[in-house]
């Protein structure tokens, strides 16, 4: 019988208070850290982890720990990833990866330098109608994919901003296509490939005085395979998300992946084929004002258990992490800022 495996969680927010529910469903949640130590207390308090105001502190005094999942702000998620990973602990990365591939690069050194695995968040994988359209596309099915449009429509007011110190700053969120939609970039690549040429506008209409980024932008895409891509996304949908859709047109079929969250399968004509109904899949994380992406973090765990206890295949590794980093990287650096201007 294998001894349950013991987790840590640096970071005590929202998405890190998931990460510990699924903790203690498939093993032991040791530790927890957070700067604002009335998080990791409350955490600690309700789950018996023993409670440390940084990871520093944490990786002192813990050394029997299997791994650490890091759901800190995204510009501290390498500096956090490659301490653990310095300690000898397998890591889990929440989206985005990094904040650049260099980061990324690293983090994928120390990895192998300390001969532990590095898992990646992405979980949108995961959701039952983008699963049964990659078998899809794996099958043959499509054929030949000709272009592709991406739809990312959300809502994030000023007060989602305002209720953070690091939301919408450059250094520790990055931009929209980080935080809000780097799960769909990633769907963009797995589904269709690499990118070779982008062309990009970007604006920011409602959120001058919280964000030092964009909050729209529109983007044009050439594949490696030569594929074209559209994208158009924004936090601008009024009062409440609206849609995140995926489409793509084959040489042997059409298929919008849709709802608010991929979803849904909204539209299909293929060739001699039928996708089935297709499981509702999870429920999108529910944030109390506003809801991200689907949560099938229960999917990521059992994926951990397989790979640490089993050798399993990872389901996302951290190369395809880097890769999400890389075309967003891309796309901002190819973005003109167009101001709007009203008559």
């Amino acid at each position: 019988m294998d001894n349950p495996i013991r987790f840590a969680l640096a970071g005590c927010g929202r998405i890190g208070l998931r990460h510990a529910s699924q903790m203690q469903k498939y093993g032991i949640l040791a530790a927890v850290c957070d700067v604002d130590v009335t998080k990791a207390t409350a955490l600690a308090a309700s789950s018996g982890a023993i409670a440390y105001d940084s990871l520093d502190a944490l990786l002192e005094q813990e050394k029997d720990l299997n791994l650490v999942a890091i759901c800190t702000p995204n510009g501290l998620h390498a500096r956090h990833s490659i301490q653990a990973l310095r300690a000898g602990i397998h890591v889990l990365c929440e989206k985005p990866m990094a904040l650049s591939t260099q980061d990324c690069g690293e983090m994928i050194q120390q990895a192998e330098h300390a001969n532990r695995r590095l898992f990646i968040v992405k979980q949108n994988r995961l959701n039952p109608p983008v699963a049964a359209v990659k078998k899809l596309i794996e099958e043959g099915k499509l054929g030949r994919i000709y272009t592709v449009q991406l739809n990312c429509f959300w809502n994030r007011d000023q007060e989602y901003y305002s209720s953070s110190d690091w939301k919408g700053t450059l250094a520790l969120d990055g931009g929209t296509l980080y935080t809000q939609f780097s799960h769909f970039i990633d769907l963009l690549y797995w589904l269709v490939g690499d990118i070779r040429e982008v062309h990009a506008l970007a604006g920011n209409f409602e959120h001058q005085d919280t964000v030092e980024f964009e909050d729209s932008g529109v983007v044009i895409l050439k594949f490696h395979n030569g594929a074209l891509g559209t994208i158009h996304f924004t936090i601008n949908a009024y009062h409440e998300n609206m849609e995140g859709s995926l489409t793509l047109f084959g040489e042997k079929g059409t298929v919008k992946i849709g709802g608010q969250y991929l979803n849904t399968v909204d539209y299909q004509k293929i060739e001699g084929y039928t996708i089935p109904d297709v499981a509702p899949g999870n429920p999108a994380n529910d944030y109390g004002k506003y809801r991200g992406s689907m949560s099938n973090h229960n999917l990521v765990y059992d994926n951990i258990v397989d790979v640490l206890r089993h050798n399993g295949s990872i389901l996302t590794n951290c190369y395809e992490g880097l890769k999400t980093v890389e075309i967003i990287e891309k796309i901002y650096k190819s973005a003109v800022m167009a101001q709007p201007v009203y008559r």
